[in-house]
């Protein structure tokens, strides 16, 4: 059953295979105020930290949460961070120790996202009623995440320029009337962010395909779509195949396009164990961050006096922007050669003979390869990459991770598969100390597309969906992110529920998706805090607040726990240990089902009041439609959880012929023409995701202002800038171009001919229509630009 009765063959196909493209996208002038404003003084450069965490690290922990939370609320809820009888981190995905863990189980940026969310400050109906939203609009994106925790569920309605309070009932049925009323279920669309929990995310798809509709776009369609199709070709499985303790038996690391010390500092621990035991960390990114630099261990106190820190990487590849490609294949043309040098000695024959196919078309790809266009267009010497093939050709276990530095080009897929090609060709896959590890941005990111949170999920779940529940789920895939903001430009998409996050300002094209925003009749946002994307409205909007990871969340039948899955494919609880903020908070189950039965009514098949009195029962349907939660209720409970299948762990591969794929990709183009620059988008240190915490970033210098572009002293030189100039940057897309405002330029050790900037700020550039193949990735890190001089002044805010 659906709620709306439509013709199937009708349903919107998902974007790799039909995209509602609007051919109007470059006229989109935006809504004032969807931008990050304008800084007045702008940033200052001061002395960069090479060091990671530290000393300094412990002090901007302690003073956040201090300053957030208070002395005895911190400690009290700092000490149950990422414990097995405590909350998971709400993040990064970065997995926890099976075994023993530390008092202090977590990094700077994740007690800072756990303060943020614990804050004493409250948002309360007063606050919004003496700041109406144009108001809001032209404050700093700082400024909104200081205004604190939201306390009761508000609402703007048509007209109005303030948000006020609502009751829960109404709010609902609010929702259902706009639902009910749409012509068809495929003009909603229900975003995730990887916040929910895994019992809130099964939820969220059940309702939405029980109300008819596959349009369940996520983050990870923005941040490692590119990943998961590109594995699931390559070796059948879109996860990490490695565990934790991997990284202390590996004696290699390559890490492509990241920045652990920013984006997972957990991840620099183990590092670190592997350093120690010799083991050979290489970095291949177009920025020498600071975290693969030295890194002083806050858990070890003695350490810490001890000058320098521990070195991380022993090997530094400044690669090109979107020049990861041609590096991989100097990498493995080199190792090819050495093989025909030594007769047979470098590559894993056995391996490649009994477990892969397309060696050879892939190999002759190599052999065509000239050594001057990959130098070229990698920006890496001959001799750095012999010297990385070197490190990889002596490693017996080589790990490689990455994150978006990889996956969000044209080619992301490409560069996906590109890594699996590399380490298959010495067999690094399928035993201990070796792999392929995709480092998810966002705790339960991956949890959350696990249990359902996906528009084009296998016939096999929907069967197994319906089958639990008694209905007929639909089939069609439906919009993922991109195409959801194009159809709601369109007019297609109508109503907009988010499910946590910052939409608005985690998507492409800020100026084209505000536009889109505001045609909806209705948008909705469930959420714990206050962000742009809840001031770029629908003709309707409303806010709901729900209880946060550390609060504790008691229905009917007592206190509850929801469960997640790491980056790793481990599954464990999450417990709440304070009270929460306001006595109107509902949890996000509840809200779910709430909505859920203000639009389906007596057409539902599902007991909502009962999932939502006792958790354990949404666990036991998971368990009866996901693969791999088999005695889920019983494993949970373990301390520690427990490990969802993996099959490439195992030396397995999922595909139809069951062997890994070779894959054969050409080297993209990345010629810009003459005085453009490659520009990437990256993250600052006080930064989670859109969450800006300060405007500072001592890793990279800079502080009290966010609108810098890093740029080569030499490309300073050549378009005949200066430091500290204030400059518009104009990004070109075919016919297209888009203008981010008023930047201040900053000198860098980044490549020529490259740029970087930071995010949200500079996703006004990111064009709607340029994604990668395959996962319709929007390419943030591959966005070609000119530099003008500044169109705009600003007064401080």
């Amino acid at each position: 059953m659906h709620l709306h009765e439509h013709d199937e063959n009708n349903a919107p196909n998902q974007a790799k295979e039909v995209s509602p493209t609007d051919p109007d996208a470059h006229l989109a002038h935006g809504v004032d105020g969807a931008q990050p404003p304008l800084e007045s003084d702008g940033a200052e450069q001061h002395r960069r930290h090479t060091t990671a965490a530290g000393i300094y690290g412990i002090y901007e922990t302690a003073h956040f949460g201090i300053k957030e939370m208070g002395v005895g609320r911190a400690v009290h809820t700092l000490l149950k961070l990422n414990q097995k009888d405590g909350f998971d981190c709400p993040s990064c995905a970065w997995p926890d120790p099976d075994g023993d863990r530390h008092t202090a189980e977590f990094c700077e940026n994740g007690a800072k996202a756990v303060a943020s969310e614990a804050t004493l400050k409250r948002l309360t109906p007063d606050v919004f009623a003496t700041h109406p939203i144009s108001e809001l609009l032209k404050w700093r994106d700082v400024e909104l995440e200081t205004l604190g925790r939201v306390t009761d569920p508000m609402v703007r309605r048509r007209g109005s320029d303030v948000y006020e309070p609502i009751a829960w009932h109404e709010a609902f049925d609010l929702i259902g009337r706009e639902l009910r009323a749409l012509d068809s279920p495929d003009q909603a669309s229900f975003y995730t962010s990887g916040r929910a929990s895994n019992e809130a995310a099964f939820l969220y798809g059940l309702f939405a395909r029980q109300f008819g509709t596959n349009n369940l776009p996520d983050c990870s369609n923005m941040c490692h779509e590119s990943s998961g199709t590109g594995l699931s070709e390559a070796i059948g499985f879109g996860k990490s195949t490695v565990r934790l303790d991997d990284f202390a038996m590996a004696d290699a690391i390559f890490i492509f396009g990241q920045n652990p010390g920013t984006c997972h500092p957990r991840m620099l621990t183990e590092l670190q164990k592997a350093a120690r035991h010799g083991c050979r960390i290489v970095s291949v990114n177009p920025l020498i961050e600071s975290g693969l630099i030295r890194f002083k261990n806050p858990q070890e106190p003695a350490h810490m006096l001890v000058p320098g820190g521990t070195e991380l990487a022993c090997l530094f590849l400044p690669v090109r922007v979107n020049g990861d490609l041609a590096l991989l294949k100097g990498l493995m043309k080199e190792m090819l050669e050495e093989d025909a040098r030594t007769g047979g000695a470098v590559l894993a024959h056995d391996f490649i003979d009994h477990h892969t196919e397309g060696f050879e078309p892939f190999a002759d790809d190599l052999r065509r390869e000239s050594w001057e266009d990959i130098v070229a267009d990698s920006g890496i010497s001959r001799d750095l990459i012999r010297q990385a093939a070197r490190i990889a050709m002596d490693a017996k276990r080589l790990i490689c991770s990455w994150a978006m530095g990889i996956t969000q080009h044209k080619n992301g897929v490409a560069n996906v598969q590109s890594l699996v090609n590399f380490v298959l060709m010495r067999g690094q896959i399928g035993r201990r100390g070796a792999g392929l590890c995709p480092v998810r941005g966002h705790s339960n990111v991956q949890g959350d597309r696990t249990v359902g949170i996906w528009e084009q999920m296998s016939p096999e779940y929907l069967k197994a969906l319906g089958d639990e529940f008694r209905f007929r789920p639909p089939l069609k895939h439906g919009f993922d992110t991109v195409c959801t903001i194009e159809a709601m430009h369109k007019g297609g998409i109508k109503v907009f529920i988010g499910l946590g996050g910052n939409f608005l300002a985690a998507t492409p094209d800020t100026n084209y998706t505000s536009e889109a925003l505001q045609r909806c009749r209705l948008t909705v946002h469930i959420s714990t805090k206050l962000n742009r994307a809840h001031l770029v409205t629908g003709e309707q909007a409303l806010i709901l607040p729900c209880l946060g990871r550390t609060e504790r969340d008691q229905q009917a039948s007592g206190e509850q726990f929801v469960s997640v899955e790491d980056t790793m494919g481990v599954v464990h609880s999450s417990r709440g240990v304070n009270p929460p903020v306001s006595p109107h908070l509902k949890s996000e189950p509840a809200i779910i089902a709430g909505i859920a039965r203000a639009t389906l009514g007596d057409k539902t098949t599902v007991d909502w009041e009962a999932l939502i009195a006792d958790y354990d029962r949404i666990r036991q349907h998971i368990e009866h439609v996901v693969p791999g939660f088999t005695q889920y209720n019983v494993r949970v409970r373990q301390p520690g959880g427990f490990y969802l299948p993996n099959d490439p762990y195992q030396g397995k591969f999922r595909t139809a012929s069951r062997r890994a794929k070779f894959s054969v990709h050409p080297r993209p183009l990345n010629a810009v023409g003459d005085g453009r620059l490659l520009l990437t988008t990256i993250r600052s240190h006080d930064q989670f995701n859109t969450t800006i915490y300060s405007e500072n970033d001592r890793y990279r210098g800079i502080a009290h202002g966010r609108r810098v572009v890093f740029l080569n002293p030499s490309d300073i030189e050549r378009l005949g800038l200066h430091r500290d100039e204030w400059v518009d940057l104009v990004g070109h897309f075919e016919s297209e171009t888009r203008r981010a405002e008023r930047f201040k330029v900053v000198p860098y050790n980044i490549p020529a001919g490259c740029a970087a900037t930071y995010y949200p700020e500079s996703n006004v550039l990111v064009p709607i229509r340029s994604v990668a193949d395959k996962s319709n990735q929007p390419t943030s890190k591959s966005i070609v630009v000119s530099i003008e001089p500044a169109t705009a002044s600003a007064t401080a805010s």
